[in-house]
Protein backbone atom coordinates (compact mmCIF):
# COMPACT_ATOMS: atom_id res chain seq x y z
CA UNK A 1 0.00 0.00 0.00
CA UNK A 2 3.07 2.56 0.60
CA UNK A 3 4.12 2.27 -2.97
CA UNK A 4 0.74 2.60 -4.15
CA UNK A 5 0.47 5.56 -1.99
CA UNK A 6 4.37 6.86 -2.87
CA UNK A 7 3.93 6.33 -6.58
CA UNK A 8 0.34 8.63 -6.83
CA UNK A 9 2.22 11.59 -4.70
CA UNK A 10 5.03 10.85 -7.71
CA UNK A 11 2.44 11.20 -10.21
CA UNK A 12 0.54 14.19 -8.32
CA UNK A 13 3.64 16.20 -8.20
CA UNK A 14 4.92 15.53 -11.72
CA UNK A 15 1.60 16.51 -12.95
CA UNK A 16 1.45 19.81 -10.93
CA UNK A 17 4.79 20.80 -12.63
CA UNK A 18 3.79 19.85 -16.09
CA UNK A 19 0.57 22.29 -15.28
CA UNK A 20 2.98 24.57 -14.27
CA UNK A 21 5.03 24.81 -16.99
CA UNK A 22 2.00 25.17 -18.99
CA UNK A 23 1.15 28.05 -17.95
CA UNK A 24 4.35 29.77 -17.63
CA UNK A 25 4.72 28.97 -21.37
CA UNK A 26 0.87 30.02 -22.37
CA UNK A 27 1.81 33.52 -20.76
CA UNK A 28 4.71 34.31 -21.58
CA UNK A 29 5.81 32.53 -24.46
CA UNK A 30 8.69 31.51 -23.24
CA UNK A 31 10.04 29.67 -20.14
CA UNK A 32 11.57 33.02 -18.75
CA UNK A 33 10.44 36.57 -19.56
CA UNK A 34 13.30 38.35 -21.98
CA UNK A 35 15.62 40.39 -19.94
CA UNK A 36 14.51 44.14 -20.10
CA UNK A 37 17.93 46.26 -20.95
CA UNK A 38 18.18 49.80 -20.30
CA UNK A 39 20.58 50.69 -23.01
CA UNK A 40 18.76 48.87 -26.08
CA UNK A 41 20.38 49.53 -29.70
CA UNK A 42 19.74 46.95 -32.85
CA UNK A 43 23.34 44.52 -33.30
CA UNK A 44 24.68 46.83 -36.25
CA UNK A 45 24.50 50.16 -33.67
CA UNK A 46 26.36 47.99 -30.91
CA UNK A 47 29.25 46.65 -33.43
CA UNK A 48 29.71 50.15 -35.12
CA UNK A 49 30.06 51.69 -31.49
CA UNK A 50 32.07 48.64 -29.26
CA UNK A 51 34.52 47.34 -32.73
CA UNK A 52 34.31 43.51 -33.38
CA UNK A 53 36.28 42.51 -30.38
CA UNK A 54 34.16 44.34 -27.64
CA UNK A 55 30.75 43.30 -29.47
CA UNK A 56 31.73 39.08 -29.35
CA UNK A 57 32.36 39.48 -25.65
CA UNK A 58 29.75 41.97 -24.39
CA UNK A 59 26.82 40.82 -27.27
CA UNK A 60 28.03 37.22 -27.73
CA UNK A 61 28.97 36.43 -25.00
CA UNK A 62 32.91 35.73 -25.97
CA UNK A 63 35.76 35.80 -23.68
CA UNK A 64 39.13 37.04 -23.68
CA UNK A 65 42.39 35.11 -23.40
CA UNK A 66 42.91 34.87 -19.57
CA UNK A 67 45.90 37.36 -18.48
CA UNK A 68 45.24 39.48 -21.77
CA UNK A 69 43.27 42.08 -19.94
CA UNK A 70 44.71 45.30 -18.98
CA UNK A 71 41.99 45.56 -16.42
CA UNK A 72 43.88 42.93 -14.31
CA UNK A 73 46.34 44.86 -13.50
CA UNK A 74 44.24 47.88 -12.91
CA UNK A 75 44.50 48.92 -9.21
CA UNK A 76 43.69 52.75 -9.41
CA UNK A 77 40.11 53.34 -6.94
CA UNK A 78 36.95 54.06 -9.40
CA UNK A 79 34.14 52.32 -10.73
CA UNK A 80 34.37 49.86 -13.40
CA UNK A 81 31.82 50.45 -15.76
CA UNK A 82 30.35 48.69 -18.33
CA UNK A 83 32.06 48.98 -21.96
CA UNK A 84 28.56 49.47 -24.11
CA UNK A 85 26.56 51.60 -22.02
CA UNK A 86 28.69 52.98 -19.61
CA UNK A 87 26.59 52.02 -16.45
CA UNK A 88 28.77 51.36 -13.08
CA UNK A 89 29.32 47.77 -12.46
CA UNK A 90 31.87 47.04 -9.82
CA UNK A 91 33.40 49.34 -7.26
CA UNK A 92 37.46 49.00 -7.27
CA UNK A 93 37.04 47.92 -3.55
CA UNK A 94 35.48 44.80 -4.07
CA UNK A 95 38.16 43.54 -6.81
CA UNK A 96 40.24 40.48 -5.85
CA UNK A 97 42.73 38.25 -7.50
CA UNK A 98 40.75 35.03 -7.81
CA UNK A 99 43.65 33.37 -10.23
CA UNK A 100 41.46 32.91 -13.35
CA UNK A 101 42.87 35.68 -15.26
CA UNK A 102 40.13 37.95 -15.28
CA UNK A 103 39.27 40.68 -13.09
CA UNK A 104 36.92 39.29 -10.78
CA UNK A 105 34.92 41.13 -7.87
CA UNK A 106 32.66 40.05 -4.93
CA UNK A 107 29.71 42.58 -5.19
CA UNK A 108 28.05 44.45 -8.02
CA UNK A 109 27.59 48.01 -7.85
CA UNK A 110 23.99 48.77 -6.56
CA UNK A 111 21.77 49.84 -9.49
CA UNK A 112 21.67 53.12 -10.63
CA UNK A 113 19.99 55.11 -13.64
CA UNK A 114 21.74 55.57 -16.62
CA UNK A 115 21.74 59.33 -16.08
CA UNK A 116 23.80 59.30 -13.03
CA UNK A 117 27.25 60.10 -13.67
CA UNK A 118 30.02 57.67 -14.08
CA UNK A 119 33.33 57.87 -13.21
CA UNK A 120 35.62 55.32 -15.79
CA UNK A 121 38.57 53.72 -14.23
Amino acid sequence: MTNETSSRRSFLALGAGCLATALIFSRTGKASAEPQFEIRKAPAQWRQSLGDQRYHILREAGTERPYSSPLNSEHRRGIFSCAGCALQLFNSSTKFDSGTGWPSFYRPCPRQSSREKTIRC
